[in-house]
């Protein structure tokens, strides 16, 4: 079979979609390499998340050529279609939320993934034009695909409730996260790392984008209720949210205990999982929760936030907080990092959780998915 992918995302994005689309053009490519891959992106970039994917002989990536090389917003809704034909491309998954036009009429099998509905959940994150534009497309993919894949029962209830679209359509295929975290680093490699980021004996941490949905304030606020010897080290891209929170640790005392990294490479997370006591993720919305994932895989306990996904993503081994409670999310890390015993049957019991986002299982999924419909 040839199929096609969304791979915009893949090319030009280092978290979030971006890590989305690798992980499942990676994994099918390598569980099942009698196929043909062929991944559309709108331009070229020097992406090194890409290096495993490009190596493999049964993977091809696509650009726009000609006018559409100009246009790529275009080709990516409408141009492609002609090259999905030239390439005998049997069935196209979009990877992030949308697909082209025409694919139907052309006789081309379609997949797309929904990772959430935040812009209409929390309409307060996003401007207008951008939740008008993601309506939109979000609806029309789920309209016209053959199949719709969700991340998480979460996202899927949300499909069946803003949208209006029939429950057996859609699959909730789960996503693991790289081998790299299931890995048992030595002391002297993480140790490495401390030093690297200049990091204190003794921390919390958190990843993923500073940004007001991600809620971070709530783990800085959490820290005026534990011990002065105790830290918080996070992992992720700055925006202006992350200003307001350091003046909140300024105001309070607290900009000594809060230490963010931005651009932390994927190699050197592993280290940062492993060294953490305790890894908060006190997110007000998710549609699924892959750093959870890292972190169960890294053997660190898990303390996140109610009312989304984050319960399939942690499972009963993990904890879980009101988003708004920080001396909850306090009182949770200090049970955690006083008792041996509940911390050790975390470590165990959310390591026997992530097993079912085994790479091949889900690879399976997939494929099975495509079958089904090709």
């Amino acid at each position: 079979m040839v199929i096609g992918f969304d791979a915009k995302r893949a090319f030009a994005n280092y978290t979030g979609l971006g890590n989305y689309s690798r992980y499942v053009i990676d994994n099918l490519s390598a569980c099942f390499p009698e196929h043909r891959y062929r991944l559309y992106a709108p331009k070229e970039t020097n992406n090194p998340r890409m290096v495993t994917a490009r190596g493999r002989e049964n993977i091809l990536p696509v650009f726009p050529t000609g006018l559409y090389s100009c246009f790529s917003s275009l080709w990516r809704t409408k141009g492609i279609t002609a090259d999905l034909l030239r390439d005998g491309v049997q069935l196209y998954h979009g990877l992030s939320n949308e697909l082209p036009t025409g694919l139907h009429e052309k006789g081309i099998r379609s997949v797309v993934t929904i990772h959430d509905l935040i812009f209409l959940r929390y309409p307060q994150f996003y401007s207008a034009i951008d939740r008008i534009i993601h309506t939109r497309k979000f609806r029309y993919a789920c309209r016209v695909a053959d199949r719709v894949v969700a991340v998480s029962e979460c996202t899927k209830r949300d499909i069946v409730s803003y949208f209006g679209a029939a429950p057996d359509k859609i699959s909730v295929i789960y996503q693991g996260c790289d081998a790299s975290f299931s890995k048992e680093l030595s002391p002297e490699e993480k140790r490495q790392i401390c030093i690297k980021y200049r990091l204190p004996d003794t921390f919390i941490l958190n990843v993923g984008t500073i940004e007001p949905r991600k809620n971070l304030l709530l783990a800085v606020k959490a820290l005026s209720h534990l011990d002065d010897s105790i830290h918080l080290v996070v992992a992720g891209k700055q925006t202006a949210y992350a200003d307001k929170v350091k003046k909140y640790a300024v105001l309070n005392g607290l900009e000594h205990r809060l230490h963010i990294l931005s651009q932390v490479p994927l190699f050197d997370l592993p280290a940062l999982y492993q060294s953490a006591e305790v890894f908060v993720y006190p997110s007000l919305f998710e549609g699924f929760g892959i750093p959870i994932i890292e972190a169960l895989h890294s053997g660190t306990p898990v303390v996140a936030a109610t009312g989304s996904c984050l319960e399939e993503a942690g499972g009963a081994s993990s904890m879980y907080v009101d988003p708004n409670n920080d001396e909850q999310l306090a009182e949770c890390i200090r049970q955690i990092m006083s008792d041996s015993k509940l911390k050790a049957k975390m470590i165990n019991d959310g390591r026997k959780h992530v097993s079912r986002f085994d790479n091949q299982l889900l690879a399976k999924q997939i494929m099975d998915l495509y079958q089904k419909i090709s």
